[in-house]
């Protein structure tokens, strides 16, 4: 199955709003509008969907420009804030041409580095990331008392 990657358009919000429920369950449609109005108002943000043949979407990725990423060394860095890719996708290299994309718009603002995160349970992800060329610079534990 073959997908074109391109840059979204505003015919792909609601399939991006679906794909982002999926990859962030537990954010509600009223918590996710809000920052993706502002992802594509935001010219250090970019936003590629891979789109089906049939017209949905099968994947996204969002990556953006920070002065600073965990384990970098220079700035700006291109940071991939969000990817996914549907599971009846998955593990077809979908995801790697997702990041690819993503790794060439960041060298063309200028990037020398890239960057990712995500959660320590995330295993699908965490072997993504390795198998791409990524590796792990840092762990954090997130700690909460109730006063």
């Amino acid at each position: 199955m073959t997908f074109n990657i391109r840059r979204i358009e505003t015919t792909d919000l609601p399939e991006w709003l679906r794909m982002r429920q999926a990859l962030w369950s537990e954010l509600s449609e009223q918590d996710l509008l809000p920052e993706m109005e502002v992802i594509l108002t935001n010219p250090r943000y970019a936003v590629f969907i891979a789109a089906r043949n049939n017209g949905g979407a099968a994947g996204f990725v969002e990556v953006n420009l920070r002065e600073y990423a965990e384990g970098c060394e220079t700035s700006p860095v291109g940071y991939i804030e969000g990817w996914y890719v549907d599971e009846d996708v998955r593990r077809q290299g979908l995801g790697v041409d997702l990041i690819s994309v993503a790794e060439q718009w960041a060298r063309e603002k200028g990037c020398a580095e890239i960057a990712s995160d995500t959660w320590l349970e995330n295993e699908a992800s965490i072997h993504g990331h390795l198998k791409m060329g990524y590796y792990e610079v840092e762990r954090l534990v997130h700690f909460v008392k109730n006063l």
